[in-house]
């Protein structure tokens, strides 16, 4: 209760200092509004800020019950893919078996037993996972590791551990990895035009798919995700933000979206580096399209949220979801009821 509280709280504090907000008898007005069409208490009408000035088509955006019709449709989602998806460790077995773009596995861990080119080790206390990193850095050469949950979400679990603070960096997540599945990545370097906006994490591309009845592959929506104050994560779960992609030209759009809980700020230019959104040309995205329609084919699960990374080689996947939330697609697209396709989504689910 405690906790649900402080999120009001934070949530009205957030509208209060908002200067783009509609006048309060608007904002009550169509909160009820929303409230009776969407018959759920209008949680998504503060949460997707739709009280602000700018948006007038709030009834286009989906309430909670219209987000779960569609990531809970088995129309939609099927097990068999779903799970590729959700389990990262499968998911990368699958795309290196296939050849496609991935971050190279070079370990894993299942609780305390590890495996590394099929050979298998008991580790069971920080000074052992201490060696079994050194040892990992003396055999590949590399000096950063990207290590990752296999079944969380939003940055939970994801940790870069490098040769450099290497102790420092057991002390804080060893126990987290040894009591935990976890697989063990090479690291991402990214282009350095991305770079240039933020260095400390991969901002990944999240693009929302639909496959149709005919089987015709569509991107409904594209976002970049940005990390901000030196945090190695991009997820907005975990305080970063969002940018709107334009798909015809590939560049940004110009405002940035954040999640309320962490200040809900919008954004014309990234916070730790000045650089401006509105038309920064993104690397590599008219490959990035490309090689997302490959993905649907591998994994033709219906509705999926792909994150792509762009490095200096082209783009590389990340990871896929087939239970994203879309509150990013949502919030970015301006309403996705009014999407061309998502009549048809509707009556898939």
């Amino acid at each position: 209760m405690k906790r649900k509280l402080s999120l009001l709280k934070k949530r009205v504090s957030v509208i209060l200092k908002d200067n783009n907000r509609k006048g309060f008898f608007q904002i009550i007005k169509e909160a009820i509004s929303f409230w009776i069409v969407k018959k759920e208490f209008p949680y998504f009408y503060f949460g997707k800020f739709l009280y602000r000035k700018d948006i007038k088509n709030y009834k286009d955006y989906l309430s909670s019950k219209e987000v779960d019709k569609i990531t809970l449709s088995k129309n939609l989602h099927h097990f068999q893919y779903a799970s590729l998806l959700r389990n990262k460790l499968a998911f990368a077995f699958y795309m290196e078996k296939h050849n496609m773009p991935v971050p190279s596995l070079i370990s894993y861990n299942l609780g305390n037993r590890f495996f590394c080119n099929s050979v298998f080790q008991m580790i069971d206390s920080k000074q052992k996972l201490l060696t079994y990193y050194k040892d990992l850095f003396n055999k590949t050469g590399k000096t950063r590791i990207f290590v990752k949950a296999i079944t969380e979400m939003g940055g939970t679990g994801a940790y870069l551990i490098t040769e450099q603070n290497l102790e420092e960096e057991i002390s804080k997540y060893g126990t987290y990895i040894l009591a935990n599945d976890c697989i063990h990545q090479d690291v991402i370097v990214q282009h350095d035009a991305i770079n240039k906006i933020y260095k400390h994490s991969v901002n990944t591309i999240r693009f929302d798919t639909y496959m149709d009845k005919n089987n015709k592959i569509h991107i409904l929506v594209a976002y970049m995700r940005f990390g901000r104050g030196g945090n190695v994560v991009d997820n907005m779960s975990s305080g970063g933000f969002y940018v709107g992609v334009d798909e015809k030209n590939g560049v940004l759009k110009s405002k940035s979206y954040q999640f309320m809980k962490y200040g809900g700020s919008q954004l014309d230019r990234h916070p730790d580096t000045g650089i401006i959104f509105e038309g920064y040309k993104i690397p590599y995205f008219k490959e990035a399209c490309e090689l997302i329609e490959k993905c649907v084919t591998y994994i033709p699960d219906r509705i999926i949220g792909w994150d792509i990374a762009i490095t200096e080689n082209g783009p590389v996947i990340i990871e896929g979801n087939d239970n994203t939330n879309l509150l990013g697609p949502d919030v970015t697209y301006g309403g996705l009821l009014k999407h061309p396709l998502y009549k048809e989504i509707m009556k898939e689910a």
